[in-house]
Formats: C-alpha cells, sequence, structure tokens
C-alpha cells in the first residue's frame, strides 16, 4: 500500500534540434531560384540576397526552450531542524500486512475503504458550480480518524530526514500499526492472544542492536488510538485493550498517539487526529487559508456531535445539545446511528465553516477529531474539559490557551451560564484575532500528502520529528553514545 512519489522515465524539458543540412537545402534552393525570376528588379534581387545573407548568419544552428513551471519543478527536499530517522523493517505482520484483512480491522466498521492511499482514504468528490460534473478535489479525503500510524509511515518513508544508515540515526522509528491490531482484537477475550502480536513486537526489539545502544531511549512508535486501548492493567475494567504501553521497555520509548494519558503518559506525546486536507503544495494551503479568512459566519456557534449514555465526562453534551437547540444564534449538526450527515467531511467541514465558535465536549474519551476539523475551518474551538487539547497537544498547540481557544467549565455550561452568553461577551476585535490564530495554527495541525517532497511549512510530522530529536538528544546524553 505504500508508494513512492513517481519519477518521469524521460525528461520533461527535450526537444528537438534544427538539422543544419536543412538550412543548407534552404540556400540551395533559393539560389535555383534566383536564376529562373531575372525579370525581377535589382531591388527585389538585392533585398532576397540580404535576407538570405541573414538567414544564414544569425539563425541559429539550435532552438532551446526555457520551461518554468511551479509543478514541474519541484523544491528541493531539506531536513530542517531534525535528526536523521532510521525506519526499522519489521515484519509485514506488523504493518501492511496487516491490511490483507482490513474488513476485520474494526469491530464496527469496513476498513478497506479507509486504508487506500496511504491511510488517507477515498478522495472527495465535489460537485462544481459551473457543471454538473462531480471532479475529486486532489488535497481532500474522507480520512479515518483512528488512521495517523498509516499516514505518518508513508510520510517518513519519502521524508528528506529519513536514513538508511541506522549508524547515522539520532532516532528510530517502528512502524507498528498498533491501533488498527488493537481495534481487531478488542473482542478477542484471551488476554494472551490479545497481546501477542505486541509482544512480539517488543520482544524482537529487545534484540536489536540499536535499541541496545540506549536502551530504546531514542526510539518511537505512533500510534492511531487513544493510549486507553494499549494500557489494560490487571485490577482495571476490561473493554478490549492490550498491554503495549504498559509493558517496561515500551515505557523507554516515546510514544505518538492522538490521546494520551494526562496522569501516567510521561513517554506519550499527543498528536493531532487527521483531518480531511493533505495538500502536496504550499499553494494550496495559502488558498485554503486565505478562503476561510474571508469566509462569512453568520453562526455565532455550533456543536457537531450527539449525546453519550452512561459516560459522565459526556455528561455535558446533553446540555449542549439541548442549548444549541434552543438558540437561533447555534448551528447544531446532530450525531446518531443512521443516515447521519456527520460522517460526510464536508458537510462537517461547512457547519464550522459557518461558525464563530465550535463547541468541543469530550465524548467516549476526553480527546475529538472534531477540534482539529474546526481548527481545519477556522472556527475557535471551545472546551469543556482541560483534557480535550490542554494537557495533551502541547507541541502543536500555543501554550497561552486563550489566545485560540475559550473554556467554559462544564459545571458551569451546566448551571446558570448559558453558553451563548458567554460568546456573546467575547468582543468582535477578539473574535477576529483569535481566528487569526487559529488559522495561522492549519498548517502544523495538518497532516500533509505522503507523496510531497517539500511543502515548504512544517505539518503535523514535521513538528513531531523536531522536537523528538531535542528531546531524545536530550535524553541519550545519560547514555553517553549518541
Amino acid at each position: 500500500m505504500l508508494f513512492r512519489k513517481p519519477f518521469p522515465t524521460s525528461s520533461l524539458y527535450s526537444l528537438p534540434s534544427t538539422n543544419t543540412n536543412t538550412i543548407s537545402q534552404t540556400l540551395s534552393k533559393s539560389k535555383h531560384n534566383l536564376i529562373h525570376y531575372s525579370t525581377f528588379t535589382l531591388f527585389s534581387f538585392l533585398f532576397l540576397i540580404s535576407w538570405l545573407l541573414i538567414l544564414f548568419f544569425y539563425l541559429p544552428t539550435t532552438t532551446t526552450t526555457t520551461i518554468t513551471t511551479v509543478t514541474d519543478t519541484p523544491k528541493a527536499a531539506t531536513c530542517d531542524g531534525s535528526g536523521p530517522v532510521y525506519i526499522y523493517n519489521l515484519h509485514q505482520r506488523f504493518n501492511i500486512g496487516l491490511l490483507k484483512n482490513c474488513e476485520n480491522l474494526n469491530i464496527y466498521t469496513n476498513m478497506c475503504p479507509h486504508v487506500v492511499n496511504n491511510g488517507l482514504g477515498q478522495p472527495i468528490s465535489t460537485t462544481t458550480t459551473t457543471t454538473s460534473a462531480t471532479t475529486a478535489t486532489p488535497s481532500w479525503f474522507a480520512t479515518h480518524q483512528f488512521i495517523a500510524e498509516m499516514i505518518i509511515h508513508a510520510r517518513l518513508e519519502n521524508h528528506p530526514c529519513r536514513t538508511w544508515d541506522p549508524s547515522r540515526a539520532l532516532i528510530f522509528y517502528v512502524p507498528f500499526y498498533g491501533g488498527l491490531y488493537s481495534s481487531s482484537v478488542f473482542g478477542e477475550t484471551n488476554h494472551t492472544l490479545r497481546d501477542s502480536l505486541a509482544v512480539d513486537l517488543v520482544e524482537f526489539l529487545e534484540s536489536q542492536e540499536w535499541w541496545k545502544r540506549n536502551n530504546g531511549e531514542d526510539h518511537f512508535v505512533a500510534l492511531g488510538r487513544t493510549a486507553w486501548d494499549f494500557m489494560r492493567t490487571k485490577e482495571g475494567p476490561d473493554f478490549g485493550a492490550n498491554v503495549l504501553l504498559n509493558m517496561p521497555h515500551v515505557l523507554n520509548m516515546s510514544v505518538l498517539t492522538v490521546e494520551r494519558n494526562p496522569w501516567k503518559g510521561s513517554n506519550q506525546i499527543g498528536v493531532p487526529y487527521p483531518s480531511y486536507f493533505h495538500p502536496t503544495m504550499l499553494i494550496q494551503m495559502v488558498a485554503w487559508q486565505k478562503r476561510i479568512r474571508e469566509f462569512e459566519r453568520p453562526h455565532l456557534f455550533s456543536f457537531v456531535g450527539g449525546k453519550r449514555k452512561g459516560l459522565e465526562k459526556a455528561k455535558v453534551r446533553d446540555e449542549i445539545v439541548k442549548q444549541c437547540s434552543e438558540s437561533s444564534e447555534c448551528m447544531l449538526l446532530q450525531c446518531g446511528s443512521g443516515g447521519s450527515k456527520c460522517h460526510e467531511p464536508m458537510v462537517v467541514i461547512e457547519v464550522m465553516k459557518n461558525s464563530r465558535f465550535c463547541l468541543q465536549a469530550p465524548g467516549d474519551s476526553f480527546t475529538r477529531r472534531s477540534t482539529f476539523d474546526s481548527i481545519l475551518a477556522g472556527c475557535i474551538p471551545v472546551f469543556f474539559s482541560p483534557h480535550t487539547a490542554y494537557t495533551q497537544y502541547s507541541w502543536y498547540l500555543p501554550q497561552d490557551t486563550h489566545t485560540y481557544s475559550v473554556f467554559i467549565h462544564e459545571k458551569d455550561a451546566c448551571g446558570k451560564n448559558k453558553i451563548e452568553q458567554v460568546l456573546l461577551n467575547i468582543s468582535n476585535e477578539e473574535v477576529k484575532r483569535m481566528r487569526e490564530v487559529v488559522i495561522n495554527l492549519i498548517p502544523r495541525i495538518t497532516y500533509v500528502h505522503p507523496n510531497a517532497s517539500d511543502v515548504g511549512f512544517k505539518d503535523v510530522v514535521d513538528v513531531a520529528l523536531q522536537r523528538l530529536s531535542h528531546l531524545v538528544g536530550a535524553k541519550v546524553k545519560r547514555f553517553g553514545s549518541v
């Protein structure tokens, strides 16, 4: 499923050269014609001779044409601010081999449409306004929220910081599709079988020369699901998780995950959920940012989501749905079973583009992909728990949370303070300032297309490599080997 950017098999700029014999033949023919046209005046004769002399002495024997286009002349890829990264060549059963059984990778969803295009999923089709034709938008894909591990793998395969020489590497990437494996065995009641692939992976790593160099401190893994799916304990409830992140050797590694454990995840780093925009060029990013800066936002706030029964941390959702449905200032896209439009990417983005604030309440877990959908749409996120973003994505979001978001404690939202009134109290000038911060965050929370060579901005993977390089550089000093 992984593919590299194809290169042309022949030069794009090959042009035919002018044949010198053609010029000689033209001269000969011209001289022959002069003999037969003796009735020409002297003036005409001299004019023709002059023209032939110019043709002979000044016409170049070859023709060179310079073609300059943005797409045909990509920028040179550079490794800026990150150490060289080595990718382990794992057995396929740890990653792409799992895709052969894609229809069973998730107990709720057939993942086959989602694992194509290196995990980007199916291209999103749109209908143009000038014609009724439906065309695929090249930068937009129906990307699954739990697929980041595949996209990160594909990005690193084609990344300028990659090295094939482990002796040169500062950091080591372990391309394990742990999230896809975890969701495929949620229903396995035998814990030994459920944990087997994770155990096999750790046993393999322990035997590797480069693991032993720093006891795994310079290694990292990326997981497309929340940390809770890999932290089963003997004392805690069994909801289908495995033990990967509780294994002693894995605690030495850095773990990129879409949701970290805020209390016991010291080696876990939160990375953004993948949204739907995966540009290949800087111009696509700049054009999108320009578009949403100019977009009219008739709604004060919106909520894309549904109620969650039996979940204490999601209790605020009931109140949000109630307040939103009762307010003329709120746009509600309610999610649930059946034909909900919540799974149609452009419908979700359209709701958020029309809103100044987007409510982000906890659901099955603290975090939401919707947080990054709202940033992509230039909509200021409103949080009700610090663990939805503030304790999660310190590498990607500003430390000063007030610059880009609004926080309303869930107790306040469920009490006398109406969400609408809190948001109305924010001045228009402050809203514009916050929105600009949000729009400027879009590049660093975006996963660019894996085939892109150098897009001119740092995306999720670039930021992660940069921060991992600094983190590992500090950690391994005590080993004295790097």
